[in-house]
């Protein structure tokens, strides 16, 4: 199993940035691991239709998973784990799946239906909104968490 994290448009603040790539060549020592940022969906100058902004984002989306994929979509009416079930949860699917597990952090308006649709998951990290930028920065974290516990390496304190 390989975990992927595709999100749409990039991190431009460089210290938040650096935080991730830390975090993410931590996960890379207990699982493959990539992450794939989507170039941000630009409308026509003066058009504001967020639900347009949803097709589109999501049919770049859906342009990055293959058949067999397990999708899971950050949403608020996800479900939540603690950082021990959440690592529970990434050991069952390494087991279980012969393709990727994928996550992703959508746009500023959320998904479309078709994303809706396509997804094997809704996961929440709060029911709290964060700026999509930090959400990165938590799954990272709690990937690497994640990790640590299903070593049970130092890193996790209950």
């Amino acid at each position: 199993m390989k975990i992927r994290l595709i999100n749409m448009g990039s991190v431009r603040d460089r210290s938040l940035k650096g935080l991730i790539d830390e975090y993410a060549a931590k996960i890379g020592h207990y699982w493959p691991f990539s992450i794939t940022d989507l170039q941000d969906v630009k409308l026509p100058r003066g058009v504001r239709d967020p639900q347009q902004q949803k097709v589109l984002e999501g049919e770049r989306f859906l342009s990055k998973i293959e058949p067999g994929d397990f999708v899971i979509l950050f949403d608020e009416r996800g479900r939540q784990y603690t950082s021990r079930e959440f690592a529970a949860f990434i050991q069952r699917k390494a087991v279980e799946l012969p393709r990727n597990l994928i996550f992703i952090v959508g746009g500023p308006y959320g998904f479309s239906q078709a994303m809706y649709d396509r997804a094997d998951m809704l996961l929440s990290l709060s029911k709290m909104t964060f700026p999509h930028e930090l959400v990165r920065l938590f799954v990272v974290e709690q990937l690497y968490r994640a990790g640590t516990i299903s070593r049970d390496e130092p890193y996790h304190h209950d």
